[in-house]
């Protein structure tokens, strides 16, 4: 069984732009595992979770996540990252849908994984959107 840093670092890589694998993705958590954008409270489970992924890889096809620490406390992985990417498909938000500004994106984000088995059972995803929507160039009003 790979550890549970081996298992966070390949999910990570199943969410790359240029090498999507949203089969893979969704084959990393547990049959109850879900994942949570702690911002919007959004929560994905099962086949919605490739698709939050693809989504995002449509709006931000280079889109890459670096890792800039790791901290593992037995069943728990937190990984303080940086969302880079740059802005060339429509992005849906709450408010609606961003055409392409070829803007790039450099967001600061922390996510909180619990595992067990080796499958990913919470995946809580703090991104900071009004770092996002400001580099974007939308009003945060």
């Amino acid at each position: 069984m790979l550890s549970n840093e081996k298992v966070i670092r390949e999910l990570y890589e199943a969410a790359e732009g240029y090498g999507t694998d949203p089969e893979k993705f969704i084959s990393m958590f547990s049959d109850e595992g879900y994942m949570r954008d702690m911002p919007t409270g959004m929560e994905f489970r099962g086949q919605a979770l490739g698709q939050s992924i693809a989504g995002f890889v449509k709006a931000f096809p280079d889109v890459h996540r670096e890792i800039l620490s790791i901290c593992v406390a037995e069943n728990t992985v937190v990984v303080e990252i940086a969302i880079q990417g740059t802005h060339k498909g429509e992005l849906a938000l709450p408010t609606g849908n961003l055409a392409p500004t070829g803007k790039t994106i450099d967001v600061p984000s922390c996510d909180v994984f619990h595992l067990e088995n080796g499958k990913v059972t919470s995946f809580h995803c703090y991104k900071v959107d009004s770092v996002m929507q400001q580099q974007l160039g939308i009003g945060l009003g």
